[in-house]
């Protein structure tokens, strides 16, 4: 079955509008090949553990034969620094030792949109056959996505480089019926959520549990749904940059192909080819300056390296949805099908460190940079829109009776702000390394951080956005010509139906919202 908007099958690639999709409940389906590999997985699993398997072992594992058992991490020992030393010797008991002592999150639960995401993207991974689950896990957490139950899980407690441990302990306890959750946006004792929800609790052992958590799907969600902002609003600057060009009566010469292709940038090229086909139809008013300000001209170039950047994000977002996060992986080596099939490779258990989230902290780092400057170029241009010196004319603040009216004023105030709030916040996190965990974790991505922190200031570039389009449908209100591209004309009068025009002073921060959702969520002209 292949993936749809209502259907998610976990034999076909993830992306960005899926995991945003699991926000509300759907249907997640898992075939016959998929509990074959996780069967398959799950008895290697047991046999390294009981000395009933012929594989070999590596990375100083015994090998699983002869009656010998294997050293794995977090079903026969214990976690993190404590490696060293044994684990419970009772598999439920192992269980609670895995989750317990990670209940020390902190802060405001997270996005729901977030942890349904990451839960699904979790699920995903565990479906590929190397992290040892039973399939009941597998089969039960793709339940939970036909419901609303999701678990409530604290902002603040992972570092990005054992997996997510301490936000995905909150989600597989509130599975298994301790914290809390929310049911249809109710936040409830995550007993009384699960009844809710039609759900029973998980019941799991200590490999179950150690790979529930074991993984950076906290951090990946994030990312992808940050990045699938930031390209919706990058999709959104490029036409209101084209529509301002045109309200305003510029030369699209700043657009010319030969220029950008003699820039040499790919990114470049591309923005201009799609803000050239938007200004089709243009007609220049010959009363504009030979050169615009760079929030005009140099456009093409800074979405041209936006776009560059996002293609780079596009790759690591890519990998991180379709790869497996977890820590140690079961590979059953040569069984008659697959990508090992007839290779002579033996089954094996290898502990690593596909847990370390850096991919997915230098994408999210990224994402804060282009965010920023997307975001001063909203701004900016939003300042030249209400500036009566360089507006073409237009009254300032684009006030219909200014002093007596105010226009855009208190907007433009708060772009300031959102601005200044995205600057602080674009500080690079996935290089402010702390060592932790008795020097285990030594080096830590804190990939987390960047992905949440690039994800909230995404959510501001949307009001940014907003606030510009504001500005352009009250610039076309208070006399600004029409726009003589016919897709232009399109983009406005799309505004024009969503945003009323401020003849008497209101407050105008409803207006900024449905401006933003309209750009997302429309394929603009």
């Amino acid at each position: 079955m292949l993936t749809t908007m209502d259907t998610v099958s976990l034999t076909a690639p993830l992306d960005s509008a899926v995991l945003r999709r699991a926000a509300t409940p759907l249907t997640v389906t898992v075939d016959d090949g998929t509990r074959a590999r996780v069967d398959r997985s799950r008895q290697l699993f047991h046999d390294l553990l009981h000395g009933g398997g012929e594989g070999g072992g590596s990375n100083g594992d015994r090998a699983a034969g002869g009656g010998r058992e294997s050293r794995i991490y977090g079903a026969t020992t214990g976690f993190g620094a404590l490696v060293g030393y044994a684990g419970r010797a009772d598999e439920a008991d192992q269980c609670d030792n895995t989750l317990a002592h990670l209940g020390a999150g902190q802060g405001p639960d997270l996005p729901l949109e977030i942890t349904r995401a990451a839960l699904l993207l979790r699920t995903r991974s565990l479906a590929q056959g190397l992290s040892g689950v039973s399939a009941e896990v597998v089969e039960r957490l793709t339940a939970m996505f036909a419901t609303t139950f999701t678990p409530a899980v604290p902002r603040y407690g992972s570092v990005g480089a054992s997996g997510d441990l301490i936000p995905l302990a909150y989600a597989t306890q509130a599975l298994r019926g301790r914290g809390h959750a929310y049911v249809d946006d109710r936040r409830l004792p995550a007993a009384e959520a699960l009844t809710a929800a039609g759900l029973r609790p998980l019941v799991l052992d200590g490999r179950d549990a150690l790979a529930l958590v074991n993984g950076t799907s906290v951090t990946s969600a994030a990312t992808a749904l940050a990045h699938d902002t930031l390209r919706a609003a990058h999709r959104a600057l490029a036409g209101l940059t084209c529509l301002l060009a045109d309200l305003l009566g510029c030369d699209p010469g700043f657009l010319d192909e030969d220029l950008l292709r003699a820039y040499g940038h790919p990114g470049a090229a591309h923005v201009g080819a799609r803000m050239r086909h938007t200004l089709t139809g243009v007609t220049p008013s010959g009363t504009r300056p030979l050169q615009e300000p760079y929030s005009i001209r140099c456009a093409p170039q800074l979405l041209g390296a936006a776009e560059d950047a996002l293609r780079y994000v596009d790759g690591v977002v890519a990998a991180d949805l379709g790869g497996v996060s977890d820590n140690p992986l079961f590979f059953p080596g040569d069984v008659g099908a697959g990508e090992n099939a007839g290779t002579g490779a033996a089954a094996k258990v290898v502990h690593g460190g596909n847990f370390f989230g850096q991919p997915a902290a230098f994408a999210a780092d990224l994402l804060a940079c282009v965010t920023a400057q997307l975001g001063n170029l909203a701004e900016r241009q939003l300042d030249l829109l209400v500036d009566p010196a360089r507006n073409g004319g237009l009254p300032p603040m684009l006030a219909t009776t200014p002093g007596q009216q105010h226009g855009l004023q208190g907007v433009q105030l708060a772009t300031t702000a959102l601005v200044a709030e995205i600057r602080r916040a674009a500080a690079p996190a996935g290089m402010q390394s702390l060592p932790t965990n008795l020097h285990n974790q030594d080096v830590v991505p804190f990939g987390t951080q960047a992905a949440l922190r690039s994800y909230d200031m995404a959510e501001l570039l949307r009001l940014l956005c907003g606030s510009l389009a504001l500005g352009l449908r009250q610039a076309a209100h208070v006399g600004a010509r029409r726009p003589t591209a016919p897709r232009c004309g399109g983009l406005l009068d799309l505004l024009v139906e969503t945003i009323p025009a401020v003849e008497r002073d209101r407050p105008l921060d409803a207006d900024v919202r449905a401006a933003a959702r309209l750009l997302v969520t429309t394929d603009l002209p």
